[in-house]
């Protein structure tokens, strides 16, 4: 038998309902992958390790008792997956992945997370990420450097570092990550995997915020769907959450045809798209056309101006979050984070203000661009993986030579952030040396059901899912 921690959420499901298989088996089968990645990739949380361990291992044997009276608890009963560490858990203290932080210990869960626990998932533990998640990277003050499940030496991508290297790594089927500017999509390019992005206010979230999401980081399509059927349910905590829908989350018989896509190659700002991303992209393109979409490209709309000024709008918000340390905390937070967030020390409130309008007008002028199509596809990074100890795709250096700012990197991710519009990475492909190549499937405001059933088409117009890393990492 291949190994379960391996199969997706409805395998597990079908095994489960057979007895063929138990939620303790596979709680083991996930740990036994753990133990063998974890020493060099880093995606869990180490402080809360023991406490996970023991925790979860309950929770698949109250699984295992419901199973086997008959009586799941919802569709992902028995289900292992893990959660960001900025998604709150009850009880668990919360540090941000920044050594300086004070933890702050929630009393109840997230919305999603409370939503997952009571449809039966198994919560493994908590992944890590960047300091105040403002890294594209696995750099973390608090936790090392995460890696990539498939080569160590190259990053797994950020803010959902962890999130993305237990799905490549098959930490069970479903990992939560959150976005602001692609931090669910930039590991989903550089770890092969399905990373989506919902559409604002799908995903109720404990502390919304402009363009935050909480979504899924999988290995397939239908995993993203399963949790997404889950995660989206309403909760009175988020008052920017959208209203209660009743949506079918099934993919069988997913289809292109007469769909009209548009194709984006160029962001408009920003660093410059390698050629061999840009051309994995236009591949999957004419993938699409041969199954019955029109596609047609499309001119950037982005504009350097708006990069600058979200730049210094997060730099502030991240600056605020400084000046509440004492000054001796200060000086255990990661450098290349405390550089980039002096950059906002000293800006105006006209200046912020300006910032928030370029803001608003990223917003307006990407639903816009987008109106006319169904489906938009664009690279989602403008490069492959970078070594994992740099902090940003550029290197070491605080932005790159190229010009852009601290965000030059996510011309092609923050628009659908700053517009709400769902946003998935799907594997596309590989460059010659073997890295990964990720497609961005962006549609229409809030339909994330067509997303996910265009993605769901692609991934088996290409082969299928993508396995999970081989045993051990090399």
């Amino acid at each position: 038998m291949s190994d379960p921690a391996t199969w997706d959420a409805a395998a597990l499901q079908a095994a489960y309902r057979t007895g063929s298989l138990s939620p303790v088996e596979v709680h083991a089968a996930a740990h036994e992958r753990i133990a063998r990645f974890e020493p060099i990739v880093h995606a869990l949380v180490a402080a809360d390790a023991e406490a996970w361990a023991t925790w979860s291992l309950a929770e698949a044997r109250a699984a295992e008792t419901r199973w086997r009276a008959g009586r799941p608890l919802g569709p992902l009963d028995g289900i292992p997956v893990t959660v960001k560490e900025n998604l709150a858990r009850a009880g668990i203290p919360q540090r941000a992945g920044c050594a300086a932080a004070t933890p702050t210990i929630p009393t109840r869960d997230a919305p999603a997370v409370e939503a997952l626990r009571e449809a039966g998932a198994v919560v493994l533990g908590s992944t890590t990420m960047p300091d105040w998640g403002m890294l594209s990277s696995g750099v973390s003050s608090l936790h090392g450097v995460t890696r990539s499940p498939w080569d160590p030496a190259l990053t797994t991508g950020g803010s959902s570092a962890g999130a993305g290297a237990a799905a490549a790594a098959a930490y069970g089927p479903i990992h939560l990550g959150t976005d602001i500017g692609g931090s669910i999509r930039l590991p989903g390019t550089w770890l092969g995997l399905v990373a989506h992005k919902p559409s604002f206010g799908r995903v109720p979230l404990g502390a919304p915020y402009l363009g935050r999401v909480a979504g899924p980081l999988t290995r397939s399509a239908a995993d993203a769907a399963a949790a997404m059927a889950v995660i989206s349910r309403p909760d009175v905590r988020d008052w920017t959450a959208l209203p209660p829908a009743d949506l079918d989350w099934s993919l069988e018989g997913a289809s292109v045809a007469g769909l009209r896509v548009g194709l984006l190659l160029d962001a408009g700002a920003g660093m410059p798209c390698d050629p061999a991303v840009r051309d994995v992209t236009a591949s999957a393109a004419r993938l699409f056309e041969r199954g019955g979409a029109v596609v047609e490209s499309i001119e950037p709309w982005l504009t350097p101006q708006m990069l600058t000024d979200i730049d210094l709008f997060w730099r502030v918000r991240s600056w605020n979050d400084v000046l509440d340390l004492p000054p001796e905390a200060r000086e255990r937070a990661l450098p290349f984070v405390l550089r980039w967030a002096e950059g906002g020390a000293q800006a105006t409130g006209v200046e912020v203000l300006r910032a928030y309008q370029s803001v608003m007008a990223m917003r307006a002028v990407t639903v816009a661009a987008t109106a006319a199509y169904d489906l938009v596809l664009s690279p989602v990074a403008p490069v492959a993986a970078f070594p994992a100890e740099w902090p940003m795709p550029w290197g070491l250096a605080q932005e790159p030579a190229e010009g852009g700012g601290g965000m030059a990197h996510i011309g092609f991710t923050v628009p659908f952030s700053m517009s709400g519009q769902p946003s998935c990475s799907v594997d596309a492909g590989a460059l010659a040396d073997g890295r990964r190549v990720g497609l961005q499937v962006s549609g229409r405001r809030f339909d994330d059901v067509g997303v996910l059933r265009a993605v769901a088409w692609f991934e088996q117009a290409t082969g299928g899912p993508r396995p999970a890393a081989d045993l051990p990492p090399r």
